[in-house]
């Protein structure tokens, strides 16, 4: 992609943006870096630097900034990049819209200038997870083949900070959020991976659940026959979506399909399912057994039925770039998961302590109270993105002994359990903890699975998980005193 002599604005100074700046900025355009939060409020994550340093590095690569709101300026240009947490409704985009300029994502950006094949997975639940494992086990099988595979994305290291970097011969493992995928039009990877689609984000999307999932069909929309999409036909709303694709023509990408539900080799020579206990992967009709599925139901860092679903796509999306089925099952044996995501913590008086601070939806909590035993104290709740708990009221029923709720939506939570099991409020995270040590006896878990995102009172799900297994990990032997 050539860019010398453009003029960019990027909408937000975050990390996709930052990267996105000085992705354009390295080939030569001419760009503006545009935030609404003031300098003073500006800072990276993961890297201890405030705002002025930050823009002071910016502006010695070249690039203008300006903070604390998106002024006029940014309407004299006719090409931009937006961050994910800038919504398409905001008045700015709808304004450069209206003028004609052409709004693409980071994930866009970068892939126009990367070279490597690109792996993009989505999904409601489990793309980070999917995103990791797949990425480990394309890392090991590089060891062998003698090149590299990186985890990008939305699983927090900016696309556009590697694209650049990254041959022919590598391989890019892109997770891909809806929000990324609202402005890509030619985002075109070699093997796209859904993993599921179920409500969510629906604050975002106008509450119609057809718009976010349409979101998520993006990520194949410029593929084609040479390149792979793969899909879990055991999710409702997406399997019926590829099969009227089907049935109209209108499928360009080669689908393959995967189950843990059913045998789907009967009417697909290329799909994944679980056969005889252990998840099978059929490519041109031809079956190779993976790995056994209590492997993983029984691992102690990496288990559940979720994770066996995201070991089948991982593995799908492996064997269809070529890796030899025995790394992949080496490496599904050796993951130890990913950090927030059913982490275990500590035990406490007999009492265990989970984080699943990345359950930011009300399915991803439905997986961590099926994989936990009986005897939860969950603590949830958070920022509601239009959440139905419907979902999990059976397993509330069965397993669940209390619930401490958190958050903004704390009295959603409360009027949706209210008469399941006994629901209490808190105030703080402090408070909450406090009050599931005291319910859990020995035995118990207490939880931490919101079904919320973070943002009332947490940076992001990140800090959350990090501030529980702080918290925790300082409580004394004697919580109950």
């Amino acid at each position: 992609m050539k860019v010398r002599g453009e003029r960019w604005v990027v909408l937000g100074a975050e990390k996709s943006g930052i990267a996105a700046a000085k992705l354009l900025a390295r080939n030569g355009a001419s760009v503006l870096l545009s935030e609404k939060k003031p300098l003073d409020l500006i800072g990276v994550s993961d890297e201890k630097r405030g705002g002025m340093r930050l823009n002071e590095e910016l502006n010695d690569f070249g690039i203008a900034t300006e903070f604390g709101g998106h002024s006029n300026q940014v309407l004299e240009f006719d090409k931009c990049v937006i961050s994910p947490g800038i919504a398409s409704s905001v008045a700015i985009v709808k304004e450069l819209e209206l003028r004609g300029c052409r709004i693409i994502s980071e994930i866009e950006l970068a892939a126009r200038f990367c070279k490597a094949k690109i792996v993009a997975i989505t999904g409601t639940d489990g793309k980070t997870t999917t995103t990791t494992l797949t990425a480990k086990i394309l890392s090991n099988a590089g060891n062998e083949k003698g090149f590299k595979a990186m985890a990008l994305g939305n699983i927090g290291e900016a696309f556009s900070n590697h694209a650049e970097k990254l041959t022919e011969k590598d391989v890019a493992v892109v997770e891909t959020s809806s929000f990324q995928l609202d402005h890509c039009y030619s985002y075109k990877p070699a093997v796209s991976v859904i993993t599921n689609i179920t409500p969510n984000h629906l604050d975002r999307y106008d509450n119609n659940f057809q718009k976010y999932a349409a979101s998520k069909y993006r990520i194949f929309q410029a593929q084609d026959e040479n390149d792979v999409l793969i899909y879990s036909e055991d999710s409702e709303t997406l399997s019926q979506h590829i099969a009227a694709l089907r049935a109209e023509g209108k499928l360009k990408v080669k689908a393959i399909p995967f189950s843990l539900k059913k045998d789907l080799s009967k009417d697909y020579a290329d799909c994944g399912f679980l056969k005889d206990g252990e998840l099978t992967v059929c490519i041109n009709g031809f079956q190779e057994p993976i790995i056994k599925e209590d492997v993983i139901l029984n691992s102690v860092h990496f288990r559940g039925k979720h994770n066996a679903y995201n070991s089948l796509a991982a593995a799908i999306a492996s064997r269809a770039l070529e890796v030899r089925k025995e790394v992949i099952r080496e490496s599904i044996k050796t993951f130890e998961g990913v950090e927030h995501r059913i982490e275990f913590v500590r035990e406490v008086g007999g009492v265990r302590f989970v984080n699943d601070s990345k359950a930011t939806t009300v399915n991803a909590m439905w997986y961590a109270l099926d994989t936990i035993p009986d005897g939860i104290v969950l603590i949830a709740g958070g920022r509601d993105k239009g959440n139905d708990y419907s979902k999990v009221f059976d397993l509330v029923r069965q397993k669940v002994k209390a619930i401490v709720a958190i958050g903004e939506s704390k009295e959603k939570i409360i009027n949706a359990f209210s008469g399941i099991t006994e629901v209490f409020s808190a105030d703080s995270f402090d408070e909450a903890i406090l009050i599931s040590s005291r319910k859990a006896a020995e035995g118990d878990t207490v939880l931490l699975s919101p079904a919320c995102a973070s943002f009332d009172m947490f940076a992001n799900f990140e800090e959350r998980g990090s501030i529980f297994k702080r918290i925790v990990n300082a409580l004394p032997e004697a919580v109950k005193a």
